[in-house]
């Protein structure tokens, strides 16, 4: 496993027997002494990377590789050209990677040189392997100072950078799960205080969430120090002050900020070259989602979760990775801004009505690469010829992308083609410079086209004679020994040789010179042989040498014109959402929703956006029409208004569809501010501020929280956090505990929704409380609302439509039924039910109300007995 290079003669393991240590060990020692324990040395010798001493014993269980010792040292080794499945392995598990490598061509005799030209960790990489194409990924700074939380957030991989500070932590949560953060940087005592009880206890909660599963890497607290954060990120960004960017030197986020830079300083081994500009983020400006609703909701990932079955997925009909990227920043950040968001739905417009022309811009969009991607590697000092070559055919598609972009003028569409630049003088450079196929290294050589510079032609034709004089050599050698194979070959440890088979020995002239005995054949050379190979190599060396500067300016040529090409990426991603979300409203039936600032929800014949498409290939429910069913939806937060309640609460039994209308009705406004068309006839929605949902059942058990209290801590954020301008969506309220507790428990935060005097949030409440029907008698802005269903022979047939009026019965016994009970206990559960509701308790006393009163009789005994409760 361990090959060594001309190192070896160092007696580099002849160290481990001898006290002082040999100058590639301390060099390796040096390294590791620079880096945390929690961080594994990867050390390049020859064409491997070795791991020695706690590193190999460590690393060998973590990869699954052989662990040797040598002289009681252990060690273990990974190939070089394999390393990076072997790397993205170790950041899979959240460990992180330093990489030391040789920076200098091996010499007989002399150590190599080698330094830190990289630190992995989960969050810093950059290697297209290394990461999903299609999401960000970000690393993020959290500091707690008293009550407000600092926070910065930066993606390496696009230099993407914000900052953030807000009071309420809560609020930025909403936002860091859904960007989903790779890594998490945290001051080291503040971490220890933020475990302490007097610690707000809601932050710690939903710090404790995020950071389950994710990487945490705690630094020294002064790197969160703000006045030098504020000179950390000006420097970053090469410039003198940050009103440019609406930012103050006094922000309380530049500490957070600051503390990325370091730490991505840090693990490039350099200062990163790709951060342009840097945006702050407040709530007010964004439609805030919690982390219980992006989860109840399904934003991001399904129940099951996986990417299939969300509504992220099933809004993305993009066809790049960068328009994915934007996709889901979209997502994660709703709009407030009206006039943004008609600018997306007008641009969705465009493309709905001219679909001949938005498939053939889908069509030119799939020969992109990863413009902006590429580029932060460049910065960054990852470079390799084929990424070149995606800048190049990139710009050999815009001029037909442009071009068809003219067929919208004066639209929305028309500013997106303005911001994509004209790269003519570019493109001509690297069409002259590059090879049509190119080689993943630069030091593999045949990355610059022949012709485009005289130097390397030259040095090139020395190396093409020396190649035709080896093949005139080999048959003039045959000729003269009468070897017919012998055969001149070549490796990189013994240069040029002539190889004869054992069976030719007698032949081999007496001007040979043997230089190497293998088990079938003889190795040698020749004074004319070893005079050529050092014509051929110094010839190779300087071909690969030219060969690097010249790459290394068509690099700087290319980065000239980083801001316009990030510029032009951006706008092509913005196209890649827009076509994919026209071809959806066009497929799908999807209307343009009407947004405004009024306090109303309308929505005629509304659809969930997931299900909907699910049901295309799959039969959802158990019994009735597998058709998706739209259904209306009218509310308002409005103390005044008459045609459309506050609070809709909706009953009927389990597998109607209740807990699917909810849900549809909240996704649908999330996709109408975000810019999207929805699936829906008709759609009118006053802006939403927040979506809160308290949805399904589970339970937290390793943090001792019951499947009660979560759904308890769920309701109180919402009760705490919900304004006029929010939407409220919840199931089964009080369902985790005694009937009354939670009929009580459901009873009251109704009451607490429903403001007596002015506008409440819009609020959708689905529940098996019937007896929280009588509501709509005592609180004007409730009314109720039950989800349809068909008796037959003791049999039902969910009709899946939201109808006015309550629902008289939870047909309970029914849906067990069709879950397969045995039909004895169906049997038995219907006369213990019998028995239950002879009973007067009140529980019993509202059911028997209700049913009087939806008859016609008389229901004065019931509501004097109802008086005492």
């Amino acid at each position: 496993m361990i090959e060594l290079s001309s190192e070896a003669s160092f007696n580099f393991f002849d160290a481990m027997t001898e006290k002082k240590l040999t100058p590639m060990m301390q060099q390796w020692q040096e390294m590791r002494a620079k880096l945390s324990d929690d961080t594994l040395l990867m050390f390049r010798l020859g064409d491997f990377y070795e791991i020695f001493q706690q590193d190999a014993e460590w690393g060998a269980k973590l990869l699954g590789i052989t662990l040797t010792h040598r002289h009681g040292m252990p060690m273990a080794g990974i190939p070089f050209h394999a390393a990076d499945s072997y790397i993205q392995k170790l950041l899979d598990q959240g460990i992180k990677i330093a990489i030391c490598d040789q920076i200098e061509t091996p010499q007989p005799g002399k150590l190599v040189k080698r330094q830190l030209t990289r630190i992995i960790t989960p969050g810093t990489r950059l290697a297209d392997t290394q990461i999903d194409a299609q999401r960000n990924h970000f690393l993020l700074a959290l500091n707690l100072n008293k009550n407000t939380l600092n926070a910065a957030w930066l993606d390496l991989t696009t230099g993407e950078f914000f900052l953030a500070s807000e009071s309420k932590p809560e609020d930025l949560f909403a936002a860091f799960e859904g960007l989903d953060p790779r890594e998490i940087i945290v001051p080291e005592h503040g971490a220890e205080q933020w475990a302490l009880p007097h610690t707000n206890a809601r932050f710690r909660e939903l710090y404790d969430h995020l950071a389950n599963g994710r990487a945490i890497s705690q630094i020294p607290d002064y790197h969160f120090d703000e006045a030098s954060g504020a000179q950390s990120v000006m420097e970053a960004l090469g410039v003198l002050n940050l009103e440019g960017f609406g930012l103050d030197k006094s922000h309380p986020a530049l500490g957070a900020a600051g503390a990325l830079i370091h730490y991505a300083t840090e693990t490039l081994c350099a200062k990163p070259e790709n951060l342009r500009t840097i945006r702050e983020y407040t709530s007010e400006r964004t439609l805030l989602l919690d982390p219980a609703t992006l989860r109840n909701l399904e934003i991001f990932k399904s129940a099951a979760n996986t990417r299939h079955g969300s509504l992220l997925a099933a809004m993305d009909g993009t066809v790049t990775p960068p328009g994915a990227r934007q996709l889901e920043r979209w997502l994660c950040t709703p709009e407030l801004d009206l006039a943004e968001i008609q600018r997306r739905q007008n641009c969705v417009g465009e493309f709905v009505s001219a679909p001949g022309l938005a498939g053939e811009l889908q069509n030119l969009l799939k020969g992109i690469r990863d413009i902006e991607r590429i580029l932060g590697r460049l910065q960054n000092r990852m470079r390799n010829p084929r990424e070149l070559g995606g800048v190049r055919d990139t710009l050999v598609a815009l001029p037909a992308i442009a071009t068809t972009l003219l067929e919208f003028p004066d639209t929305p569409v028309a500013a997106l083609a303005a911001r994509i630049h004209n790269f003519d003088s570019l493109s001509e450079t690297l069409n002259r410079g590059l090879a049509d196929e190119l080689p993943g290294n630069i030091a593999d050589g045949g990355t610059i086209r022949d012709g485009f510079d005289e130097t390397l032609d030259h040095t090139r034709s020395l190396t093409r004679d020396s190649q035709k004089w080896l093949a005139d050599f080999e048959q003039a050698e045959q000729a003269r020994t009468g070897i017919k194979n012998l055969r001149i070959r070549y490796n990189g440890a013994f240069g040029y040789f002539i190889e004869i088979t054992k069976s030719n020995i007698a032949l081999v002239p007496e001007d040979y010179v043997r230089k190497q005995t293998m088990k079938n054949a003889e190795r040698y050379t020749t004074n004319a042989l070893k005079e050529r190979e050092r014509e051929i190599l110094h010839a190779e060396e300087k071909a690969i040498a030219r060969e690097e500067v010249l790459f290394n300016g068509l690099i700087a040529d290319i980065l000239k014109y980083a801001d316009a090409l990030k510029e032009t990426a951006a706008a092509m991603a913005e196209i890649d959402v827009f076509i994919g979300w026209g071809s959806l409203a066009r497929e799908w039936d999807y209307c343009k929703p009407q947004l405004d600032h009024s306090d109303t929800l309308l929505i005629d014949q509304g659809r969930h956006p997931v299900v909907e498409q699910i049901m295309r290939t799959e039969r959802l429910g158990l019994a009735g029409t597998h058709a998706f069913v739209p259904n209306d939806c009218r509310l308002s937060s409005s103390a005044k208004a008459e045609d459309a309640p506050q609070i809709a609460l909706i009953t009927g039994p389990n597998m109607a569809g209740k807990s699917t209308y909810i849900r549809q009705v909240a996704q649908i406004v999330l996709m109408a501010q975000s810019g999207a068309w929805v699936p829906a006839r008709s759609c009118q929605i006053g802006l939403v501020d927040r979506i809160f949902s308290r949805v399904g059942a589970g339970d937290e058990l390793a943090r001792g929280n019951s499947t009660f209290m979560v759904e308890m801590n769920e309701t109180a954020n919402i009760l705490n956090n919900t304004t006029a301008r929010s939407l409220v969506i919840l199931d089964e309220i009080g369902r985790g505990t005694s009937t009354y507790d939670g009929l009580s428990i459901a009873w009251a935060v109704i009451e607490h929704l429903h403001p007596s005097n002015v506008g409440g949030a819009r609020t959708l409440f689905a529940t098996h409380y019937h007896e929280l029907t009588q509501l709509a008698k005592t609180l004007k802005r409730v009314e109720n609302y039950s989800v349809a269903v068909k008796e037959w022979n003791d049999d039902i047939v969910f009709v899946r439509q939201v109808v006015k009026g309550a629902a008289d019965r939870s047909y309970g016994i029914q849906v067990a039924r069709l879950a397969g009970l045995p039909t004895s206990v169906i049997d038995r559960a219907k006369t213990i039910l019998e028995r239950l509701e002879s009973d007067d308790s009140a529980h019993n006393l509202l059911r028997k109300r209700m049913q009087k009163e939806k008859s016609g009789s008389d229901t004065k005994d019931e509501d004097d007995q109802l008086a005492l409760f």
